[in-house]
C-alpha cells in the first residue's frame, strides 16, 4: 500500500509543500485498531526505539546494582538536549559504572538546546561525548556490559553480547523472531532495527501494557515508564516535544521521536500504542501528524489538545517573524 498525504505546508493561498507518510494504532493484544497509508511500512525505527533498548538494562538489575537514578533510567531513553543537567547525569553515571566519558563510543555534537551550544561556542568550549543525545543511551549498554561480564570496548558492534541482548529483547517485544528485523548502523553508531510499524508500534504497545511478558521483563517495563513519567525533562528536554506530551498528558502519553521522520508513543491507558513514519523524514510534518493522530483517537483531553496546540498547526514565519502560513495536518485515520 503506497503512503498517504499527512502533512501540508500552506502558505498564503497555496498549499506549497506536502508530506506523505504511514501511521499504524495497535492495541497491546496485537490488533491493528487504525492507520494511514501502509500500517506495514519497513522503516528503521532509529532513536524510537530507546525506550525499548533500555528493557534489557534495567531487567538486568542494572538500576539496583548501580543505584541508578529515575533521571539516569529516563535518560538513557533519551534523546537530550545536551543541557547542563543532563550532561552531569550522564557524567554520575558513568562514574557509577567506574568509567570515564572516553567509553562511550558515540562521538560527539553540540548540544541540541541552542542556548546551550551557543553558550559554549562563545566560550570556545568542543562538545564532548556527554553532550551527544545519545550519551545515555550508550551510558545504559555499558551498564549491561558491565553485569553481563562483556568488553566495554566495542560495545556497538552488532555481535556484540550487549547488542544480541537488544535484538532479542527489541524482537519479543514487537513479537517478531530477532531474524525478521532488519539492522542497519545508526547515527552514534549502535546497530538500528528495521522493522514494520505496525510491530514498532505493538512493542511500544506491549511496554505499556506488559502483562503478556515474563515478570522480570514486565517489571523492567514499568520500571522505564515510571522513571520517564516522573522525569519528561530527562526525555528530551526544553521546548522538545518528547518532553511536552509526558507533562501535559501527566504521563498518561510516553512517545519517543526517531530520526528521519519517526515517532512511537504508548497509552496505558487505552491499552494501545501508535507508531508514526513521514514517508520524506522531514520532522516538521512529524509532531502535527502525531497531535492530529491523538485528536483523532480522543485520546487528548481538552485541557491537553490546548497544551499541544503548539506542535498540532505550527505557524511558518518569514525572516521578520511575521506568521504567513501554517504546518496543517490532513488526513483521517482508517
Amino acid at each position: 500500500m503506497s503512503s498517504e498525504l499527512l502533512v501540508r505546508i500552506e502558505r498564503g493561498p497555496l498549499t506549497e509543500s506536502v508530506h506523505h507518510g504511514h501511521i499504524a494504532v495497535v492495541e497491546a493484544k496485537g490488533s491493528l485498531l487504525a492507520y494511514a497509508g501502509d500500517a506495514g511500512y519497513l522503516t528503521f525505527a532509529r532513536s524510537a526505539a530507546k525506550p525499548l533498548q533500555a528493557v534489557p538494562v534495567i531487567e538486568a538489575g542494572a538500576d539496583r546494582r548501580f543505584g541508578l537514578t529515575g533521571e539516569q533510567i529516563a535518560l538513557m531513553c533519551a534523546s537530550h538536549n545536551g543541557e547542563s543537567e543532563h550532561v552531569r547525569t550522564v557524567a554520575d553515571m558513568l562514574g557509577k559504572l567506574g568509567l570515564a566519558p572516553d567509553a562511550l563510543l558515540c562521538g560527539s555534537h553540540y548540544p541540541f538546546h541552542e542556548p546551550a551550544a551557543d553558550r559554549m561556542k562563545r566560550a570556545g568550549e568542543e562538545p564532548t561525548r556527554l553532550h551527544n543525545n545519545c550519551s545515555g543511551k550508550h551510558a545504559g549498554m555499558l551498564a549491561l556490559a558491565r553485569i553481563m561480564n562483556a568488553p566495554t570496548g566495542g560495545y556497538v558492534s552488532p555481535d556484540h553480547p550487549v547488542q544480541q541482548a537488544m535484538l532479542r529483547a527489541i524482537a519479543d517485544l514487537a513479537g517478531v523472531s530477532p531474524g525478521r528485523i532488519r539492522l542497519g548502523t545508526d547515527g552514534c553508531g549502535v546497530p538500528v532495527f528495521g522493522l514494520p510499524l505496525d510491530r514498532l508500534a505493538y512493542a511500544f504497545a506491549t511496554l505499556g501494557a506488559p502483562a503478556r511478558l515474563d515478570e522480570p521483563r514486565a517489571a523492567a517495563c514499568r520500571t522505564i515508564l515510571d522513571a520517564v513519567r516522573n522525569h519528561p525533562h530527562y526525555m528530551a528536554g526544553t521546548d522538545r516535544f518528547d518532553t511536552r506530551l509526558i507533562e501535559a498528558t501527566g504521563g498518561r502519553i510516553i512517545g519517543k521521536m526517531g530520526a528521519e521522520g519517526v515517532f512511537a508513543l504508548t497509552a496505558p491507558g487505552e491499552g494501545a500504542a501508535l507508531a508514526v513514519k513521514i514517508a520524506d523524514g522531514a520532522q516538521r510534518a512529524l509532531y502535527p501528524a502525531v497531535v492530529e493522530a491523538l485528536i483523532q483517537l480522543g485520546w487528548l483531553k481538552p485541557d491537553e489538545r490546548a497544551a499541544l496546540a503548539p506542535f498540532h498547526r505550527p505557524p511558518v514565519r518569514n525572516w521578520s517573524k511575521d506568521e504567513v502560513g501554517a504546518v496543517v495536518p490532513d488526513f483521517k485515520l482508517h
